[in-house]
């Protein structure tokens, strides 16, 4: 039986390579991953190209040599620095760049596009698919991706994901911010009632979408589908992974002190001086977000890895991190 033809754009990021090497390891798909960076890793039956993603020549001639079945579109600027949408290009017309190449060739059955959970708030879930309350400038790029792919009228199937707070190996920010903080034994969780939030270990995720892509029938067809984990209480998750590096379960401080805190921060931070802790970081401390995930657990099946599992695979990662674990 002929292997079937993948193509992954952002296969070098965090989701992207986490994705290709479950995928490769299944012996299902020949692989190509196109982004900027080189791969995080050599396998058997992936071939990696350079190719940026706003380029759009060079992605449909990557598309045209490649004749891809099934496609997979990671790709795109996932940090919370840009001052506005235009800065995050790659996330709306490099989507359409890769709507174009799908067109442009019939290879195409199936394709995945990678959307946000940040297209819509915090705050009441959102009632329909094309709800939008976008959180951050990140998030108003997002949307503008979704539209893009309904507006294509594509002819394969397809499906939006939108990822929840995901984590795991390779994760490009947790390692120098939350995880090393909490190594250190400088984090500590606001007290009082619980904050419930939606996350995800990256081996679930990477799961759901290849079941996503291995699915005979097409109820997920022009559908969005949230993917993560089940919601949590903030608490617990903080404090699996501070037994898991420490030892030790997380420390909890009387949230009106950490919101003293908190405003101590706005002066240092407007001083031009750095701290821990300031309002915008309080209030994502101890914010509810969450995001209707019991249709994907409906349809896709529960997660497989549990947070215990999910924190010591990370951890086992964050250990042949020598600027980490040092």
């Amino acid at each position: 039986m002929s292997q079937r033809r993948l193509l992954v754009t952002g296969g070098s990021g965090f989701i992207g390579a986490n994705f290709i090497l479950d995928a490769n390891r299944r012996g299902e798909y020949e692989l190509l991953n196109l982004d900027l960076a080189p791969p995080k890793f050599e396998a058997n039956h992936v071939t990696h190209r350079y190719c940026d993603i706003l380029n759009r020549e060079m992605v449909e001639r990557c598309f045209a040599e490649f004749q891809p079945n099934d496609v997979v579109h990671f790709a795109g600027r996932t940090d919370m620095f840009g001052s506005n949408v235009n800065d995050y290009a790659a996330n709306h017309f490099g989507t359409k760049n890769v709507i174009t190449a799908i067109q442009r060739i019939s290879s195409v059955e199936k394709a995945v596009f990678t959307s946000s959970q940040f297209v819509v708030g915090p705050g009441a879930l959102p009632e329909h698919e094309e709800e939008f309350r976008p959180h951050t400038i990140y998030g108003e790029s997002k949307v503008l991706s979704e539209r893009a792919v309904r507006d294509a009228d594509l002819v394969c199937t397809w499906t939006i994901i939108r990822p929840t707070n995901i984590w795991g190996r390779w994760h490009p920010r947790y390692p120098s911010e939350f995880w090393r903080v909490l190594k250190q034994g400088r984090y500590f969780h606001p007290g009082g009632r619980p904050v419930i939030r939606c996350y995800g270990y990256v081996g679930n995720v990477v799961q759901q979408v290849l079941t996503i892509l291995a699915r005979k029938h097409d109820d997920l067809n022009r559908r969005v589908i949230y993917v993560g984990d089940a919601p949590i209480d903030l608490h617990d998750w903080t404090n699996a992974f501070s037994l898991c590096l420490t030892g030790k379960p997380v420390r909890v401080v009387p949230r009106p002190l950490v919101k003293t805190l908190a405003k101590f921060g706005d002066v240092v931070q407007g001083c031009g001086g750095n701290f821990p802790i300031y309002s915008s970081r309080f209030r994502s401390m101890t914010e509810d977000y969450e995001t209707p995930m019991d249709e994907t657990f409906d349809v896709l099946g529960p997660s497989r890895i549990s947070l215990e599992k999910g924190v010591r695979e990370t951890a086992e990662w964050l250990r042949t991190e020598d600027d980490f674990w040092s």
